[in-house]
């Protein structure tokens, strides 16, 4: 009897549910071009009106929200039943067409909440920041303006960089959405430019951590250069190696893949990682670590067979809505990214 009463013991100790281990995940997605079809004359825009050099109607901007909506429906499930909790986003013209895409019905399950604002970028996109209420609280935001240097760009403005802080199912987070000057004109000689708006992010990022050295810094976008480019190893301040993080180093995942040779978008056969997602010290927990707060678990690259060209010269890019002033009916000439973060 004395043995049955061990084996019992051992048998009720092993059914013993396990701690559970809550997740989240965490994306950013460049919508390629998502313009309303409505003619500002403030801005750039008139390529994307039906009187426009694209034919820009109100069928393909249909279209093009559903594909959108499809793919952020879908961003972040195989980590997390309900998806992405926080989701940054670029090349979007305005509220309108943010508005627009949440209410869609393959997104209205998610009951998304954006943040907003107006830049002056000389072609009128913005960028904003999705998210689930039930996960992700605002406390407040603004924009950060990126002063161009004078001859690094021909445009006087670029976008601005959104910063939102809140609370992420209790933990304060300070979350940055970029979507840095592109490389048109030349990679060397809009450097510059990147160089500004990594600049400018990382003096606001330091006047956080130096009021508080443990705060948790997440920097999100389309960066328009790769994880190895001085602007983020040295101006933006990144490592891909966890141990080198410290109060000065963001951790960059994406280094490690673009040194793998994996990419975010593709340009005459290279590929190109822009689209990256970078976190400061504090999310980086030992895995045997008792500690009750987020942290950062991995990267995802979000690319799935629906999303890629399937024919011709560009076969295995990212399907882009875009080929010139052909409509190609795709989702974006990017594909998203995501981390995965949990807490015990």
């Amino acid at each position: 009897m004395k043995w049955i009463n061990i084996i019992v013991v051992i048998l009720l100790l092993y059914r013993q549910p396990k701690k559970p281990v809550e997740k989240a995940v965490i994306g950013f997605y460049n919508l390629e071009n998502l313009y309303d079809t409505i003619d500002n004359p403030l801005v750039n825009d008139d390529e994307f009106t039906p009187m426009g050099t694209k034919n820009y109607s109100g069928s393909i901007y249909q279209n093009k929200l559903f594909k959108l909506a499809y793919v952020l429906n879908q961003l972040g499930t195989a980590d997390h039943p309900r998806g992405a909790a926080i989701i940054g986003v670029a090349e979007l013209e305005n509220d309108t067409v943010l508005n627009h895409l949440v209410n869609h019905f393959m997104l209205r399950n998610k009951q998304f909440h954006f943040i907003h604002f107006d830049s002056r970028d000389a072609r009128g996109i913005d960028v904003g920041l999705l998210y689930q209420p039930d996960f992700f609280h605002p406390y407040s935001a603004q924009t950060l303006q990126v002063k161009l240097p004078g001859s690094s760009k021909d445009a006087h403005y670029t976008r601005d960089i959104l910063y939102v802080k809140g609370q992420l199912s209790g933990e304060t987070i300070h979350v940055y959405v970029n979507h840095w000057p592109s490389r048109r004109g030349g990679e060397e000689r809009s450097a510059p430019a990147r160089t500004a708006a990594a600049n400018t992010c990382r003096q606001h990022m330091d006047s956080i951590r130096l009021k508080d050295p443990l705060a948790k810094i997440i920097v999100m976008g389309d960066l328009n250069d790769n994880p190895t480019d001085p602007s983020i190893l040295i101006t933006l301040g990144a490592t891909g190696n966890q141990k080198l993080a410290d109060n000065h180093h963001l951790y960059n995942p994406w280094i490690a893949f673009y040194q793998k040779g994996f990419g975010t978008l593709a340009n005459r056969d290279v590929w190109g990682l822009f689209d990256q997602i970078l976190v400061s010290k504090p999310w980086l927990v030992p895995e045997d670590s008792s500690s009750k707060k987020w942290e950062y678990v991995k990267a995802v690259i979000f690319q799935q067979p629906y999303m890629l060209e399937n024919t011709g010269k560009y076969k295995g890019y990212p399907m882009r809505t875009w080929d010139g002033n052909q409509y190609r009916g795709g989702f974006s000439d990017h594909f998203p990214t995501y981390i995965v973060i949990r807490r015990r």
